[in-house]
């Protein structure tokens, strides 16, 4: 049964509103903070040099802020502390001039805003967990929030001009942090001290290897989608009303798998879901890399559900139950490492290779999401007695 005190604490809605705000935050972020690093002059070459911070910082930073949040049982307090780094960070950011300056502030930022999403997440789970509720429902206001700040951020920069992205993000990171101390605290953990053997065993479990490896392949299967696709597409004669549609039409649909999670958790296990989402990635770039016709856009658009969402849940759901208990956000902490790496390296191969080939690159990211797809069969078929299918 649910402790009475526990299901009308406001947990859920208070994280709702944490992850909206986390959305909001990408929502501008991903789309908007590269044009604002042109208008302080820099060319390509260095507004990739200054994008590429956060993903070093996620691969050798964010596994040892999590692993302190475990050890000092501290999930609540670290989000809201990270918060308030980043806020602090992006406000050192707006008054950076030249690559250097913006290169060591976008390292202090990034040391704070990157472990965001894995301490939240644990946080999430362990606590909806507590209180017998769906991860999905409440994790679906991130990516609503984020269509909106693509709506509406565009709307504000094309008012107050570039100049002010900075500070949208400063604003943004700032609501971020007053929901963060509205989040209700997690209820004490009194199990074992967490010895470093501990932590190590994380990698000795076969299914948590399994579920890093197939997760991190599928999701780094998208590269070419997310950094190609919208010159693709616009090349091919489809107005830029067109393109938001269809990138709106992915999103809305990983939305709806979120919303529905609850109820399909009722016939489908983390594992065959993190299934499911690998061959929904297969399918999505095999059919892409022939140049479908634009009627088919919007159906492939719709196997976002499963590429990203199904993918997503059913690898937070198996961390959340072969975690060793006070190892929650050591485990998410590994994983965003793990697919630091793995998606970066497909970043850097998906650039040459749409270049070199335009929509065969697509070729490539199905090959990603067929290997992951064969891990994820391995894990569901042969993994089945370490975690539920």
């Amino acid at each position: 049964m649910r402790h009475p005190s526990r299901t009308s604490d406001g947990f859920a809605p208070r994280l709702a509103v944490y992850y909206a705000t986390s959305g909001i935050v990408a929502g501008i972020a991903m789309p908007f903070f590269p044009l604002w690093l042109e208008h302080k002059g820099l060319d390509a070459g260095k507004i990739g040099l200054v994008l590429a911070i956060p993903a070093l910082v996620r691969i050798f930073f964010v596994p040892l802020i999590t692993r302190v949040a475990d050890r000092l049982n501290a999930l609540r307090e670290a989000i809201l502390i990270t918060t308030i780094g980043a806020v602090a960070g992006h406000i050192l950011m707006g008054f950076a001039d030249g690559l250097m300056a913006i290169l060591v502030v976008m390292f202090i930022a990034a040391f704070f805003f990157t472990p965001g999403l894995p301490l939240t997440d644990a946080y999430a789970l362990r606590g909806l967990a507590e209180r017998q509720r769906a991860y999905g429902p409440v994790r679906l206001w991130a990516s609503a929030a984020f269509i909106a700040a693509n709506i509406g951020g565009g709307v504000l920069i094309g008012i107050l001009a570039r100049g002010s992205i900075i500070w949208l993000l400063v604003a943004a990171f700032a609501v971020a942090a007053v929901s963060a101390w509205m989040l209700v605290p997690l209820a004490v953990h009194h199990g074992p001290r967490i010895e470093r053997a501990a932590t190590r065993s994380l990698w000795r479990a076969p299914v948590f290897v399994a579920v890093v490896v197939a997760c991190s392949l599928v999701q780094a299967s998208h590269t070419v989608y997310y950094g190609f696709s919208t010159l693709d597409w616009t090349a091919k004669g489809l107005g830029n009303t067109t393109v938001g549609a269809l990138w709106a039409l992915g999103v809305i649909a990983e939305i709806a798998l979120f919303a529905a999670s609850g109820f399909l958790a009722r016939f489908l296990g983390p594992l065959a879901l993190v299934v499911l989402g690998a061959i929904g990635g297969l399918v999505r770039w095999t059919a892409m890399a022939f140049d479908p016709p634009f009627v088919l856009l919007p159906v492939l658009q719709c196997l976002h559900a499963l590429s990203f969402g199904a993918t997503h849940i059913g690898a937070m759901l198996v961390l959340a139950r072969v975690a060793p208990a006070g190892l929650g956000a050591t485990a998410q902490g590994d994983f965003a490492a793990a697919q630091a790496v793995i998606f970066g390296s497909a970043m850097g191969m998906s650039g040459i290779l749409f270049r070199a080939y335009g929509d065969l690159a697509y070729v490539a990211m199905a090959l990603l999401a067929a290997v992951g797809t064969a891990v994820a069969l391995y894990a569901y078929v042969g993994l089945r007695g370490h975690t539920a299918k």
